[in-house]
């Protein structure tokens, strides 16, 4: 190799390895897959995005690992909802800089849509003989449901502040990430109209949600959740707790008991047995899907699918 080719090979070299290392840090890491549906919409052409917890894990008990540390640390941006539902990043995120951090549920415009937990509106008619337990679920979730990527109009806040951050840390490619934002919005719209009509004949059919992850996608589209097993899908539900449920399914009050790919107990299957109740899954997290600018339209169909699959009896 003559001393040029030998520059010109050292200096092509010298340019992967910074793009390379560019790219490993230019990349958006949210917390959990839905979010990172939403993140990809907004970065489609711009950056990567990744997401912290792989598919099959739980938000509710992961617990971070040194290779999950070094990924926050080098991401450009990270995207989480807040301490309250992802506690296991409150510490790394804590040490981050403000500028490289996004906590959707504290975003003003976000903050104000934000409900009560359901546990506090139920709690008053389920068994206080282990209030223990109960408080335990309290405590895990905090005041507010954070399951804020079931809302169609707080995820369109999400992904509006998402544009605005990077905008920010990436100004050179503001006319790409425009676009998208107003592609998603558009999108957006679209297939929130689309699930509105499919999801309007199931209003009024009864049903019971493993844990209580649903409250604002049920609540945009009108749906009737009888209740939830359980706050907090690590703690099983306690023994009064599945008489009541039982109890209404024998009355006919609920047509479907849903369970979750990451969490399919055996009590659900218990408390429906000898009943007509018809048996279906949500998926909270969209685990089959794969990340890209259309993978949130994506996940809010996927859910209307599962919603109507078993309260039509599909």
């Amino acid at each position: 190799m003559t001393q040029k080719n030998t520059f010109l090979y050292a200096t092509a070299s010298a340019v992967l390895l910074m793009s390379a290392s560019f790219a490993a840090q230019a990349a958006v890491l949210t917390s959990i897959k839905p979010l990172g549906f939403i993140a990809s919409a907004i970065t489609d052409g711009v950056t990567d995005t990744q997401i912290l917890l792989p598919d099959g894990a739980s938000e509710h008990d992961y617990a971070l690992r040194p290779s999950d540390v070094k990924r926050l640390q080098d991401a450009t941006l990270v995207v989480w909802v807040g301490p309250e539902m992802e506690s296991f990043m409150t510490k790394s995120v804590g040490q981050m800089p403000a500028s490289k951090q996004l906590s959707l549920a504290a975003l003003p415009a976000i903050k104000p849509l934000l409900r009560k937990g359901s546990d506090d509106d139920d709690h008053d008619h389920h068994d206080h003989d282990h209030g223990t337990e109960n408080r335990d679920e309290d405590h895990h979730h905090g005041e507010y449901n954070m399951h804020i990527w079931m809302s169609p109009p707080m995820a369109r806040l999400s992904a509006v502040a998402i544009h605005d951050k990077l905008v920010e840390l990436m100004p050179q490619n503001k006319a790409k990430l425009d676009a998208n934002l107003h592609a998603f919005e558009a999108e957006l719209a679209t297939t929130d109209q689309q699930i509105k009509t499919a999801l309007a004949p199931l209003k009024g059919k009864g049903y019971f949600v493993f844990h209580d992850a649903y409250g604002y996608y049920e609540e945009h589209y009108g749906l009737t959740s009888l209740g939830h097993f359980t706050v907090n899908p690590v703690i099983q539900p306690g023994a009064q707790r599945l008489h009541e449920i039982r109890t209404q399914l024998v009355e006919q009050k609920a047509v479907c008991v849903f369970a979750e790919p990451q969490f399919r107990p055996a009590v659900i299957d218990a408390v429906a047995r000898g009943t007509n109740v018809r048996m279906g899954t949500l998926d909270p997290l969209g685990t089959a899907i794969k990340p890209g600018k259309e993978s949130y339209m994506q996940f809010l169909t996927q859910l209307a699918d599962q919603y109507q699959r078993c309260l039509k009896g599909e």
